[in-house]
């Protein structure tokens, strides 16, 4: 089987022509069956392996045509991309020597996928993936889908594909607290599994390159835990419910009272005011009549 190639079994020439000839009669099995099989693979000490047999023998353009669709190099005015399929077999690998979760293994599997749509080449910088992560979250659910997989690991998936660059990228400018704080919100409980993602997405053979994302990477995370640490953003809970707002302010039910929440937590993501209810309630105060409502 595909999902124990560390047994070093071998699959005989004759075997990989047959199923590069007979890939097409994938479609007799059950999805199901070929989701279990996917999730044998991914559960290996070295999944690349697996994923790799699985394109030699024809088979993953019928199973993931959104990773096929990554293989090759491209090459204009002399500049070359990445092959992202073997790239992304990397970082697979790299994930599963420090991590058994299978959402976290999948969002490695998956965290380029929207490059083939968003690949560009621009004269004065070379070739783009602009929005690729954004593009690949989106994708995400419909493989799910099509493969009748988990929805609660679909939503950890899709959510990690999101946010894959955005620690490293974090740090083009000033490694702000806002940008921190807002980090911490979006990721939630799956900042661990981000981190992680993000460390593994690290394959440059250029030395220096790496030295440097790297120092970026330890800088980021150093902010993280003081971030944290001071405003207990992780698992963030509006300091003011829609109950207290109704209470306050004597109405019913109504779109101003998502606003108002929607004003206090901005604040509070971009330092504005502490995570807490006294300077939440404050501010909540003072923002309100904007939105025309008075106080009982």
């Amino acid at each position: 089987k595909l999902s124990t190639p560390e047994l070093e079994f071998k699959i005989v020439p004759e075997s990989m022509v047959s199923m590069r000839t007979l890939s097409e009669r994938l479609a007799i099995l059950s999805v199901e069956r070929i989701a279990e099989e996917l999730v044998k693979m991914l559960a290996t000490p070295h999944p690349s392996m697996a994923f790799r047999l699985l394109d030699e023998a024809g088979l993953l353009p019928h199973i993931l045509p959104e990773l096929s669709a990554l293989k090759g190099v491209e090459t204009v005015d002399g500049r070359v991309h990445k092959d992202n399929f073997e790239h992304t077999l990397a970082v697979l690998d790299n994930v599963a020597s420090v991590s058994d979760s299978l959402p976290l293994r999948w969002a490695a599997l998956l965290h380029d996928i929207g490059k083939a749509a968003c690949k560009r080449y621009d004269p004065s910088i070379g070739w783009t993936f602009h929005g690729h992560d954004v593009v690949g979250s989106k994708m995400v659910p419909s493989i799910f889908a099509r493969l009748r997989l988990s929805q609660e690991e679909m939503k950890q998936v899709r959510k990690l594909v999101w946010l894959h660059m955005r620690p490293i990228s974090l740090v083009d400018d000033e490694v702000t607290d806002s940008a921190v704080r807002r980090l911490l919100f979006d990721a939630g409980d799956d900042i661990d599994a981000l981190m992680i993602l993000c460390n593994a997405d690290i394959t440059s053979k250029n030395p220096a390159k790496v030295a440097r994302i790297r120092s970026n990477f330890e800088l980021v995370k150093g902010k993280m835990a003081v971030v944290e640490e001071k405003d207990r953003i992780r698992n963030f809970k509006n300091p003011i419910s829609g109950e207290y707002v109704m209470q306050v302010y004597g109405i019913p039910p109504c779109h101003e009272i998502g606003r108002l929440k929607e004003m206090v937590k901005e604040a509070i993501l971009d330092g504005v005011i502490g995570n807490n209810f006294e300077e939440a309630d404050a501010y909540m105060r003072k923002r309100a009549p904007e939105l025309g409502l008075n106080e009982k």
